[in-house]
């Protein structure tokens, strides 16, 4: 992959520039670079075996850079080069490189944040537009609710009649200081209320911060559809603890599947 983001480089005339940053898993391989024309960038590298190419995860950058508004804040794509060898198709992308700290390292948030009310405000508006985005892409398929959400919290799997668009990946490492928007690779339709619930139960670690994305995100969230999207992420998010992922935030997540279907009945 390291030859592949070097030839991809060279191809787009960007200069690389610091340290590699691998992706989940080393699915994917990004640096910053500098353009002869778009000044500082980010070249990110994914390499998959030929045969997986294609489909939601590949083309979500690109279909994402004309989808949405220059209201949701998220960086510019400006090339995007395909090709393949020795088996593996590879897309490397050009975008905008934005000058602005993540809040995480990770997913996973394991510190308080102290995040200005303009923060949220833009988060909400950013959220609002997202979901008004009409889209055929899918990010969540009832299939999987109704398989994953008995067998990883022990619940009914809700039947979800509101569908709205999703960023898909909405936590702390995916969102900057600046309340600027990264990886759009996963975007689609999924539950009403999704993206919220998702960082909501990602910053569980952090009870005072989860309280504040609470209140703060109460209109994606405070209702039965937001109920249920909350239900669905803490599935997600168990199943991937099951796979060794994040292992320490499983008791934070059981507890929020027991506060989310007590108190006011089942979320369906």
């Amino acid at each position: 992959m390291a030859a592949a983001h070097a030839s991809a480089a060279a191809t787009l005339s960007a200069t690389v520039l610091g340290p590699p940053a691998w992706g989940w898993h080393g699915r994917t391989l990004g640096h910053r670079a500098e353009h002869p024309v778009h000044g500082a960038c980010w070249l990110r590298l994914l390499s998959l075996p030929a045969e997986k190419a294609g489909g939601k995860l590949w083309d979500g950058t690109e279909q994402a850079a004309t989808a949405f508004p220059t209201a949701v804040r998220r960086p510019t794509l400006h090339a995007v080069h395909d090709w393949s060898s020795d088996g593996y198709a590879n897309r490397a992308e050009l975008t905008t490189y934005v000058d602005e700290p993540v809040l995480a390292p990770d997913p996973v948030l394991r510190h308080e944040l102290h995040l200005t009310d303009e923060w949220f405000e833009n988060i909400r508006g950013s959220l609002a537009t997202i979901a008004a985005t009409p889209t055929d892409r899918t990010a969540v398929r009832q299939e999987w609710i109704s398989r994953a959400v008995p067998q990883y919290t022990g619940r009914p799997a809700p039947r979800i009649t509101e569908w709205t668009c999703a960023h898909g990946d909405f936590h702390a490492a995916n969102l900057t200081t600046g309340a600027t928007i990264l990886d759009w690779e996963g975007w689609g339709l999924a539950p009403r209320g999704y993206d919220a619930a998702l960082l909501y139960a990602y910053a569980q670690l952090a009870p005072a911060t989860a309280t504040r994305i609470r209140h703060e995100l109460a209109w994606f969230l405070d209702h039965a559809a937001g109920r249920a999207a909350v239900l669905i992420v803490c599935a997600e998010l168990l199943q991937s603890a099951s796979r060794g992922d994040h292992p320490d935030l499983a008791e934070k997540l059981r507890a929020l599947v027991y506060e989310c279907t007590r108190a006011r009945g089942h979320p369906n």
